[in-house]
């Protein structure tokens, strides 16, 4: 049993429904292929912790908002908890606390493969930068990569989102 300095004790579980964990691969998009495949959703996103063993982000895309906790990347996993809030309250967080600059972006969902690909196209200081993601179900699940997939990034911290804030693609020396 963990030990706590609050006053809501804790329970200890070995039920792995109980973890929420996040599963997934991310890729730079080549070429025009997957435009107009999705309607794309307008996002915002910004940070209250970027710290690499725990993030914790809001997220503000069209009519619903949400706080979402990330723990740290071992390869392509990590735990991830996610929560809707209140419109409101996400605006709030977004223009008082979270850390500069915030992320915007254009995401469009994309069917393939049976999968569901989401590809970021971001905007402002990250302009330029587009990438791929896709959810699984586990680790070792076999992904059918659509003709706009290109070169792997999962686990190359510089093309987190958190990262980004600190060091913007417009800011990037190298080509990728």
């Amino acid at each position: 049993m963990a030990t706590c300095t609050c006053r809501i004790p804790l329970i200890a579980t070995s039920s792995p429904e109980s973890v929420a964990e996040e599963i997934e691969r991310k890729f730079l998009v080549i070429g025009d292929a997957w435009r107009g495949l999705a309607a794309p959703a307008y996002l915002c996103q910004g940070y209250l912790s970027i710290d690499p063993q725990r993030t914790v982000r809001v997220r503000l895309a069209d009519n619903d908002a949400w706080l979402t906790v990330k723990g740290s990347n071992h390869e392509s996993t990590r735990l991830e908890f996610e929560y809707e809030i209140q419109k409101s309250d996400a605006r709030e967080m977004l223009d008082v606390l979270c850390l500069r600059p915030l992320l915007e972006k254009r995401r469009s969902r994309i069917p393939h493969a049976g999968l569901i690909w989401e590809v970021d196209e971001f905007l402002a200081e990250n302009a330029g930068l587009i990438v791929a993601e896709v959810e699984l179900a586990s680790a070792d699940q076999h992904v059918e990569l659509p003709e706009w997939a290109g070169k792997e990034v999962t686990g190359e911290a510089r093309y987190y989102n958190s990262s980004l804030l600190k060091n913007p693609y417009s800011h990037w020396r190298e080509s990728v």
